[in-house]
């Protein structure tokens, strides 16, 4: 009888820890009117890069009232907030801020009408067509749903609002300033990115490599300037860029292993002012993505190489041999820690059901969340997809044929209000699941 009793007396101390390690879903959807009104307000309200003064001040203040030890202009705009619950692990999670210089035209009431000087001095219409505004609201509900449930969890929040994704500089920013040098090493970082092909509820994830090194280039061509009516007086930096161009391809195709991706596009030639003058110079700009360390220096040598070639083809003097200029911060491959995305994919799937929790392919795009996992401390990362369209969406774009606005579309619109419930569900659970792991 005794040992029956501590039986019971155990399991119902079990039962109770479940019950209090588990997610109320009540409590989110209370938080969800003004989650949907800040949300509504950030995407009328858009920054661009480098330039998010008063979206990290909106963060910053919201972080303070859900009690929240905040550091702000932290790597320029950039934001820390600390909230400690005890021993337990230290979880890194990170919201980007900053919109696209691309003109709304969604309709919502709520659209953006902003236009803003950018860094380069040139004024441009601002639209959060990335998500970035879903992030920062799934970021708020889910710190302040973590503010108020800590007998869920145990451990130290590291809550980051960085800068400038979208020029791929804002984690190296926060990095350089001493994110893990003044605060701490987080022992995991988490984020997650809408997907404009997903429905809401789903949640789909990619383990190992998931997204690509980026690097975006430029490369002038230095011929001999002349008329066009004397060609052989000249030496033609459009024929010469044209056969470069040509030549670039068999570098995929010829000098990678086909199992390993790879991506040269060229995206812009400039060059020339009147159909009968032969310019002097020719400039390219184009984008170099990969995966593998490995794959991005091949890709960046054997360019250089081709371009030399070229020019040599062409008898134009070394010194004038066109130089490969690699602009901005380059973005590192994103790379999933595949014990991590074990560890959280198994909460998410108790939560959203096994059907709604998706493996995925890798993509070519890319994310500098990738940094946070990149330096000397091997800090695990794990980035995955938040599903944002409704059924119906979906549904009307599979009878027509229709495609669904992809980010960065002046079209794209997430179905706000259930997209942010659900990333606050996911994000918790993680959180829940990490910190409560034997």
């Amino acid at each position: 009888m005794l040992i029956k009793k501590l039986l019971l007396s155990f399991g119902l101390i079990i039962f109770s820890g479940i019950i209090s390690r588990s997610q109320n879903s009540g409590d989110i959807k209370k938080m969800l009117p003004d989650l949907v009104k800040t949300y509504q307000y950030i995407h009328q309200h858009p920054e661009l890069s480098y330039k998010e003064f008063k979206t990290s001040g909106l963060l910053a203040d919201k972080m303070r009232q859900y009690g929240f030890k905040v550091t702000g202009h932290f790597g320029g705009t950039g934001l820390v907030a600390i909230l400690k619950n005890g021993k337990g692990p230290k979880i890194l999670i990170r919201t980007d801020m900053d919109a696209l210089p691309i003109l709304e035209k969604t309709g919502v009431p709520y659209a953006s009408k902003v236009r803003q000087v950018d860094i380069e001095g040139v004024e441009q219409p601002v639209m959060h067509a990335c998500g970035h505004d879903i992030h920062m609201s799934v970021w708020l509900g889910t710190a302040r749903y973590l503010a108020t449930h800590k007998n869920e969890w145990h451990g130290t929040l590291m809550m980051i609002a960085q800068p400038a994704e979208e020029r791929g500089g804002g984690a190296d920013a926060m990095l350089k300033a001493g994110l893990y040098r003044k605060f701490f090493v987080p022992d995991y970082a988490i984020a997650l990115h809408v997907n404009a092909n997903l429905e809401v509820g789903k949640i789909a994830y990619c383990p190992g490599y998931a997204m690509a090194n980026v690097d975006m280039a430029r490369m002038t061509f230095t011929g001999r300037g002349g008329h066009g009516a004397y060609p052989h007086k000249t030496i033609d930096p459009i024929v010469m860029a044209a056969q470069f161009i040509t030549d670039m391809q068999s570098i995929v195709s010829r000098e990678i292993s086909p199992v390993d991706p790879a991506v040269v596009t060229v995206g812009s030639i400039h060059g020339g002012t009147k159909g009968n003058v032969i310019p002097s110079q020719v400039t390219l700009e184009f984008t170099i993505r990969s995966y593998t360390d490995q794959v991005r220096n091949h890709l960046l040598e054997a360019i250089q190489r081709k371009a030399n070639a070229t020019a040599a083809a062409f008898n134009v003097p070394k010194k004038d041999y066109p130089v490969l200029k690699l602009k901005d911060t380059y973005t590192p491959a994103l790379y999933n820690d595949p014990a991590l995305v074990d560890k959280v994919v198994s909460g998410f799937k108790k939560i959203f059901g096994v059907e709604n929790v998706i493996k995925t392919q890798p993509v070519m795009g890319g994310e500098d969340f990738s940094r946070y996992g990149r330096t000397a401390d091997k800090v695990p990362v794990f980035m995955y997809w938040l599903g944002i369209i409704s059924h119906e969406k979906i549904e009307h774009a599979k009878k027509t044929g229709e495609k669904l606005p992809s980010l960065h579309s002046d079209l794209m619109i997430p179905d706000a209000e259930p997209s942010i419930f659900n990333g606050i569900k996911a994000m918790t659970n993680a959180v829940i699941t990490l910190s409560n792991e034997k």
